[in-house]
């Protein structure tokens, strides 16, 4: 058979056209690769906690080279995690993390899960894991994954009998895994899944150690991994023209948010697995060792396997078309399959390749990415055979009606059919993530649909089923409905196709604080997901607050369209904080929901349904100075909430660092992650010193530790330190210093209601001219000291910090606010510094 040169420029442009919604489009070397994996009858299951702790080497080695079926079950979204290219963070992160998983499994072809764990921050412990998760549900779901997902094989990333050495999230996702594998197949364990799926009996789980798991203990790891099976996943793929590591470097690539963006890998590498469970291979070098992975394995497949074995060996690269009426009579044997769960798998996959092999274009693209509820859309349909095959398109189905089309057009070869049709949008249910829908808790989220529980994203609502017979045989083609439209500076684009409910609002900022007892103006803006949308808007506040006008009309003509309105709110004369809540009301529905939109050049974009309200916090604070600049490192929403307690605040482009330019500012502060993100900034740190030196005060956030400098004026020595219990007791250390007197008096109040953490990455050691003003540690640790360090250097001052502010601000933190203002005046007072702590 005749291969087709396929480069690797190629290779990774198909792959990466399929983001942002673009169909796939199989090349013969691609659809060889699919009769491949079609006729491999096996299934393997990686389980770790978070989105980018999978092994992208070993998933896309699996997928590849053995053709097995693979997935990777990630514990939770990330949403506790930084992010490295933009502001979201919490479950905004946790959407776009989800999407970064889904576009690295298109990469290195697995399959993505979830459980209902909410990654909550970091946890030293699996003991404050599993207590801060609801165990017994998170376990439920790694049970109704294995029941539902039915691996042979299963590969922890973690060990799970090391706790406290690591993430606690790691070890308890390991842990958990464990006790899923036999659980599975237990009847007596989680008995309402059965009614929906049945049980399962993995046949061995395995580790996926290291080197790295081993501290660095060469000799001990040596000894140990002759016991291990080793597989090269650095194999060659011809086909693809790019090695194993190289697709796994690409896949692995996609969690941008989390900056592992990286250069690819060529080579001999070798992955080692430990097994733990089950029955142990006989081959070391094959995990699938003595699993029936063939046809036979399932009553009546073996006439299946004659069939495709004999496509899979005769294969045409130049005509995959003449290996149509094979693949049909394959796929009415598989429609007659008594295992339900591989009919469902094999028909799908057989599906999609008789689908590339006819050469069949099939879309439907609304012409708007959006509709709402109980309204209708035109789509747009084409149908196109680009083969010699026979193919009649009967009628095509809407599942979003359930209406049946008749067409009975033939497809004629390479010639295309278009035609238009209006659907009806019969639901009520809009496409957000299906997880986010319901209030959860800090470790779990809330899904009341256990149908949804798995699975990475909410199902579509809109689909066109295309009926066909090609060679007189009856095929069914599912689509989602996209939107496909075209921009002159980008060329063809695919948007996913929504339903989003007809009014939607937003309060501009999400964190409003009154200083003292004067009236503000807070905006609400309100968005017509249809058009003609009218009604009125009332902004609920807490008790004790006023409000003017009790309420606003609004009329919007145009779909899309935005109006902003403006409430007059009046805080208490005491200090007080609660929530304003927006509620629009039209045509007697009330909207309660905001629009938040997702758009990342490396994911679909995404669309998000959050409560329409907002923090407001009435705070007696006072500052000193008034003129900020702000340096962004990877991204934050601080300055927003330093202009919400009147400061004005100008953004600085690394650029724009000159002696002149810093002169205007009463301060400088350098944004999380600067120093790791912005190469630049090594080249102005000397007029940043030179600005402190003079007389200025500059505050710099908080830096990963791992390979960065932040050039502080004297020595200091970034680490891991941080502490993650956001309710763990706070000592003041430095009384006297100004920081904590000037202009607002801090006291350990001042550190309730924290959210997440308190800090991260904190110096671990610094020089004598620093002196650390507080003290801090989680449970059964020493006491961390470097979290906020400040230097009197020249004229001026040097503060560096650990604290989490990048998250208290944006929370509505009171006494995050009061530390920053004070961070921010700090050589502005009368008092004089005095240093009662030494490291």
């Amino acid at each position: 058979m005749k291969k087709i040169t396929f480069s690797i420029l190629t290779f990774v442009l198909v792959s990466l056209t399929i983001f942002a919604q673009k169909p796939q489009k199989l090349s013969s070397n691609q659809i060889y690769e699919k009769v491949q994996k079609l006729n491999f009858l096996g299934t393997a299951l990686y389980i770790a906690a978070h989105p980018d702790d999978e092994n992208t080497r070993l998933i896309a080695y699996l997928s590849n080279h053995v053709k097995a079926r693979t997935g990777y079950l990630s514990l939770t979204r990330g949403d506790g995690g930084q992010n490295l290219i933009g502001p979201e963070i919490r479950e905004l992160l946790g959407v776009i993390r989800t999407q970064e998983l889904l576009a690295a499994r298109r990469v290195d072809g697995g399959e993505q899960f979830f459980t209902r764990a909410n990654d909550f921050g970091y946890s030293k412990h699996p003991n404050e894991t599993l207590e801060i998760w609801n165990k017994k549900e998170v376990l439920s779901d790694v049970v109704w994954a294995i029941r539902n997902f039915k691996p042979d094989v299963i590969i922890n990333r973690f060990n799970h009998r090391t706790p406290g050495t690591t993430h606690g999230h790691h070890t308890s996702s390991a842990m958990l895994s464990v006790e899923a594998f036999d659980m599975a197949n237990d009847k007596t364990k989680f008995k309402e899944q059965l009614k929906q799926t049945s049980l399962w009996k993995p046949k061995r789980l395995f580790y996926n150690t290291s080197l790295w798991f081993y501290r660095g203990r060469e000799a001990a790891f040596k000894e140990a991994s002759k016991n291990f099976t080793s597989l090269d996943v650095g194999v060659y793929y011809p086909l693809k023209g790019v090695s194993n590591n190289e697709l796994a470097s690409l896949a692995s690539s996609q969690h941008l948010c989390q900056g592992f963006g990286r250069l690819s890998r060529r080579g001999s590498q070798t992955e080692y697995v430990e097994f733990l469970k089950g029955e142990e291979p006989k081959d070391k070098n094959d995990v699938f060792s003595g699993i029936n992975t063939t046809w036979n394995r399932i009553k009546g497949g073996g006439e299946i396997g004659d069939i495709l074995y004999e496509v899979e060996q005769n294969f045409d690269f130049v005509n995959p078309s003449k290996h149509l009426p094979k693949l049909l009579e394959a796929y009415q044997k598989i429609q007659k399959l008594e295992d339900a769960h591989w009919r469902k798998i094999k028909e799908k996959q057989i599906l999609n390749i008789i689908e590339a092999c006819a050469g069949l274009y099939l879309e439907a693209s609304a012409i708007s990415s959006s509709a709402v509820p109980n309204s209708s859309i035109d789509v747009n349909f084409e149908a196109l055979n680009r083969s010699n095959s026979n193919i009649e398109l009967n009628s095509i189905v809407s599942s979003i009606d359930n209406k049946t089309i008749v067409k009975e057009t033939d497809l004629k070869p390479n010639k295309k059919v278009n035609f238009k049709e209006t659907i009806a949008i019969k639901t009520n249910q809009f496409s957000d993530p299906y997880w986010l829908r319901k209030a959860g808790t800090l470790g779990m989220y809330s899904v009341d649909d256990k149908t949804l529980i798995g699975k990475p994203e909410t199902p579509r609502s809109a689909q066109i089923t295309f009926n066909l017979l090609i060679d007189n045989v009856a095929v069914s083609i599912t689509k989602d409905v996209v939107r496909r439209y075209a921009k002159r500076d980008k060329g063809e684009l695919y948007d996913p196709f929504e339903v989003l409910p007809e009014i939607t609002t937003k309060i501009n900022n999400k964190v409003v604080i009154f200083s003292d007892d004067s009236p503000q103006k807070v905006s609400v803006t309100i968005r017509a997901g249809a058009k003609n949308a009218d009604g009125n808007v009332v902004l609920e506040i807490p008790n004790g607050w006023t409000v003017s006008p009790k309420f606003i009309d609004f009329n919007i003509a145009q779909k899309s369209d935005t109006k902003t309105v403006d409430f007059m709110v009046s805080p208490p004369k005491n200090q007080s904080e609660g929530q304003l809540k927006v509620i629009a009301t039209s045509n007697g529905k009330k909207y309660t929901k905001e629009l938040v939109e997702i758009s990342y050049s490396h994911i679909p974009k995404q669309s998000v349904l959050l409560n329409s309200e907002a923090k407001v916090v009435r705070l007696n604070i006072q500052k000193a100075g008034n003129f900020i600049g702000y340096i962004q490192g990877s991204g934050d929403a601080v300055p927003e909430s330093l202009r919400q307690i009147g400061y004005l605040v100008k953004e600085i482009k690394p650029s724009e660092i000159n002696e002149k330019n810093l002169q205007q500012f009463d301060a400088i502060v350098v944004g999380i992650r600067a120093y790791n993100t912005i190469s630049e900034l090594k080249f102005k740190q000397k007029y940043l010193l030179d600005y402190v030196k003079n007389g200025g005060n500059m505050v710099v956030q908080y830096n990963t530790s791992r390979r960065v400098d932040v050039q502080a004026p004297f020595d200091l020595k970034l680490s891991r330190d941080r502490v993650t219990d956001e309710k763990s007791e706070v000592t003041v250390l430095a009384n006297n210093h100004s920081i904590v007197n000037f202009p607002n008096k801090i006291t350990g109040s001042d550190f309730n209601g924290w959210v997440q953490e308190r800090g991260l990455y904190f110096p671990n050691t610094w020089s004598k001219e620093y002196t650390p003003i507080l003290s801090m540690n989680d449970k059964g640790e020493t006491a961390k000291k470097g979290s906020l360090l400040v230097a009197k250097y020249g004229k001026g001052n040097y503060i560096y910090t650990g604290l989490s502010f990048f998250r208290e601000l944006p929370a509505g933190v009171s006494g995050a606010y009061k530390l920053f203002a004070n961070m921010l005046s700090v050589g502005k007072d009368k008092i004089e510094v005095k240093k009662e702590v030494k490291n």
